[in-house]
């Protein structure tokens, strides 16, 4: 494989901003990196930064004015190698738990190609990362041959320490680096 295709899912989580250095460290490590930002992620960062480090619009919208024909979750599934999705919030979990659809991250997770693999981040609160319905969720993706990374244990943005803090970016993408050789 001459350049691995990273689709970047960024959601709605304090860490978001964390994923515009993922998207520099894995663009200066070879990858072509399309992010994606939920509408909740634009909450935390916006599109700007991450179009300057990965050479690429910035998906936003499900009904964008991409001038393509295909729609834009079609076009990213079919060209990914990996799909990463980091931060991932407990919401994001479970919609793709469930196969919702929603917006264009779960809508391009739904349409991947079979050949890619999909790597998630989470971050969230500790409580939220323990709750049942969240554990079920993530053995549930975990059977379908999803992999996760993390949480971290430390300080969380919400005041409270302990499991949720989303894993070093150095590592998320060295993992990523290590899946795309195969």
């Amino acid at each position: 494989m001459d350049t691995t295709n990273v689709i970047l899912g960024i959601t709605g989580s304090i860490a978001a901003h964390k994923a515009v250095d993922l998207a520099s460290m894995l663009s200066k490590s070879g990858c072509d990196v399309y992010a994606i930002l939920t509408p909740d992620a634009r909450r935390f960062i916006t599109h700007h930064a991450l179009a300057t480090l990965t050479g690429h619009r910035v998906g936003m919208d499900m009904f964008g004015d991409s001038p393509e024909l295909q729609p834009e979750h079609i076009n990213l599934a079919d060209i990914a190698d990996i799909l990463l999705i980091a931060p991932a919030t407990a919401n994001t979990i479970a919609k793709l738990a469930a196969g919702l659809a929603d917006n264009l991250l779960t809508c391009t997770a739904l349409a991947l190609n079979p050949d890619a693999k999909i790597l998630i981040a989470p971050a969230m609160n500790g409580k939220m990362w323990l709750n049942p319905a969240t554990k079920q969720n993530v053995a549930t993706l975990s059977e379908r041959g999803v992999e996760f990374v993390g949480p971290d244990e430390g300080m969380l943005s919400c005041g409270y320490e302990g499991i949720g803090r989303l894993w070093p970016v150095d590592k998320i993408a060295e993992r990523v680096l290590e899946i795309s050789r195969g």
